[in-house]
């Protein structure tokens, strides 16, 4: 793609700006870090073009408090770009289960999943960031034929981005645009935990 310009232009009858517009399914997956921290750099760009961002969060826990959603909060509310909506759903509980919680937090996953059915439908957003989805789908939580017939039905000029590793075949073909994150290097690869600024 040299200076912005595709290869191939389809011959599908649309005019360049209608292609432009086209609402996409993004994929931010791999085993590398920054997944999230890309789509919420894209929720950003969102704000500033006004537009309605609905975020959910479906794996980290709902008791942490992680800076991007303080500051999309904090630019949500000043009046300036567009409105945020941040969502977790269920306690969530990282990639470490507790036992006997497998079962809540499948109900959880599929309550949020139904809540972004219901917004879909209804237009709610013009930006949804789906963090950590490709976990319930892996699980079998969240049926991947379903998510995929959704997305490909949703009315409007609805942008998705969902994040996560080992994001699932058929919705890795599915998408528009997907990037895989890989890891070079870490500083987990040399014991050292995650710290602030830097994780959350």
């Amino acid at each position: 793609m040299p200076q912005g310009r595709p290869e191939h232009v389809p011959d599908d009858g649309l005019t360049t700006r209608q292609r432009r517009n086209r609402p996409l399914v993004i994929v931010h997956t791999g085993q590398g870090k920054g997944k999230s921290t890309a789509a919420f750099g894209l929720a950003l760009r969102a704000w500033n073009q006004g537009w309605p961002i609905g975020v959910f969060q479906f794996v980290k826990s709902a008791k942490w408090r992680i800076g991007e959603e303080t500051a999309l909060r904090v630019l949500g509310e000043s009046g300036q770009g567009g409105t945020v909506s941040w969502n977790k759903m269920g306690e969530g509980w990282s990639w470490i289960q507790r036992p006997g919680t497998e079962a809540d937090h499948a109900a959880d996953a599929r309550e949020g999943w139904a809540q972004i059915r219901r917004d879909l439908a209804a237009e709610t957003y013009r930006l949804y960031v789906l963090d950590e989805f490709t976990y319930p789908i892996k699980w079998g939580w969240i049926d991947v034929a379903e998510v995929i017939e959704t997305l490909a039905a949703r009315p409007g000029a609805q942008h998705v981005v969902i994040t996560g590793r080992d994001a699932h075949p058929d919705l890795v073909d599915f998408a528009d645009l997907v990037t895989e994150m890989g890891k070079v290097k870490h500083p987990m690869d040399r014991g050292q935990k995650g710290q602030k600024g830097i994780e959350w």
